[in-house]
């Protein structure tokens, strides 16, 4: 088993932003066209590449940051990253996992956001460490395979297998399988596999103020629904969507500093239980009719912020 499933490439696409349902037709979390964000004119020139270039080729050709100050910019499917920092490989309470894909970059905000998560999380969640999945390119934007978001360093996808007590090796690294949370061939939570510290640590995550949304899967909602007590506010961060149910995946607001950062507006009011998560316990999600499909248009340099072209290049 792969350590996580690759929907359709339409389907990632549509996770710069969420739904909420009752139906593909009314997507509350899915974000109008932002216009490509403003750059100070006196840190442009003219596009030093070619801008009919397909961006995740670009991008993923590139094994180093850009020696820039940092700056997540654009949308998060359709920006890049100046100023990137690597998550180290290990820590004390994480290790990085498919070290080959060289995505362990971020925004330092989001590199700092996850250490401050794993070492809470084991000190008063009991949750041993984490093992942590993509992040982004070394320069950010689009990806030669999987993901269609993950563009601006303000994403991280983090397993729901707990770090094992100790290191894993390389080739662990890239042959271990993250676990399913749910019942094999179903839509529904495993109890064998779900514990209580798997929703700690993502109520951990959801109540830190750098985070904007945590995906998971709506089963998953719908179990961190039936648990959660007292303050629920939290669980507004927390949005259903298709697969994650190996990892839920982080995605922070824009830092300060980083000019032409598109945030996301904020996901609509209340905890997203009862109501809100019907429709996707239903089995209308799930019809092959209702699910989004179709090829994807190549992203082009031109697609993206002029300042991307500007990160690529940089030496």
């Amino acid at each position: 088993m792969r350590a996580k499933r690759f929907f359709p490439i339409a389907v990632l696409a549509l996770m710069a932003g969420l739904a909420a349902g009752p139906g593909l037709a009314a997507l509350t979390d899915v974000p109008a066209p932002v216009p490509r964000p403003d750059v100070p004119p006196q840190t442009l020139a003219a596009p030093p590449v070619d801008q009919t270039s397909v961006a995740r080729f670009a991008f993923g050709a590139r094994s180093e940051p850009a020696p820039l100050s940092a700056r997540a910019i654009g949308s998060y499917a359709r920006g890049c990253l100046a100023g990137a920092v690597a998550l180290p490989v290990d820590g004390a309470t994480w290790q990085v996992m498919r070290l080959s894909r060289n995505r362990n970059w971020g925004h330092p905000a989001l590199i700092a956001f996850l250490e401050d998560l794993a070492r809470a999380g084991a000190a008063e969640d009991g949750w041993p460490g984490l093992l942590v999945g993509d992040l982004a390119q070394p320069r950010g934007g689009p990806m030669v395979t999987g993901h269609a978001s993950h563009q601006i360093g303000l994403d991280a996808d983090i397993w729901l297998t707990p770090m094992p007590d100790r290191r894993l090796s390389r080739q662990e690294r890239e042959e271990l399988s993250a676990i399913s949370m749910l019942r094999d061939g179903t839509r529904q939570i495993d109890p064998g596999r779900w514990t209580e510290a798997h929703a700690r640590i993502i109520r951990r995550a959801a109540l830190d103020e750098r985070v904007a949304r945590i995906f998971v899967h709506p089963a998953i909602k719908d179990q961190l629904c039936r648990w959660a007590s007292g303050d629920r506010s939290w669980l507004r961060r927390v949005r259903p969507w298709y697969g994650h149910h190996y990892h839920f995946h982080v995605r922070l607001a824009c830092p300060p500093g980083s000019v032409g950062c598109t945030d996301q507006d904020p996901p609509p009011a209340g905890d997203g239980c009862g109501d809100a998560m019907a429709w996707w316990l239903s089995d209308e999600p799930w019809r092959p009719s209702d699910r989004p499909s179709g090829p994807r248009r190549e992203v082009l340099m031109s697609d993206l912020p002029a300042a991307c072209s500007q990160v690529l290049v940089a030496e």
